[in-house]
């Protein structure tokens, strides 16, 4: 999937994913995507819900090994 941005969050453990999330799409233009890599298991649970809170689409993700990666884009 295309993407605009990227953010590593690898070895972030919950809520940090999702904070850095919200921080990074502030700076981001409206449609554009965010991709975040996390190795968190809650954020599986917690970027969904931030993206359905905050009014951004969460438009999937892909599990690479051991590392997710979440798309956003931004609403």
């Amino acid at each position: 999937m295309e993407y605009d941005q990227d953010l590593d969050a690898l070895g972030l453990l919950c809520p940090l994913p999702v904070l850095k999330a919200r921080k990074r799409m502030q700076a981001m233009a409206a449609g554009q995507v965010l991709r975040v890599q996390a190795d968190d298991p809650a954020a599986v649970v917690d970027i969904p819900h931030f993206c359905a809170e905050a009014g951004h689409d969460f438009l999937g993700a892909e599990a690479q090994g051991d590392t997710q990666h979440y798309f956003i884009r931004k609403g």
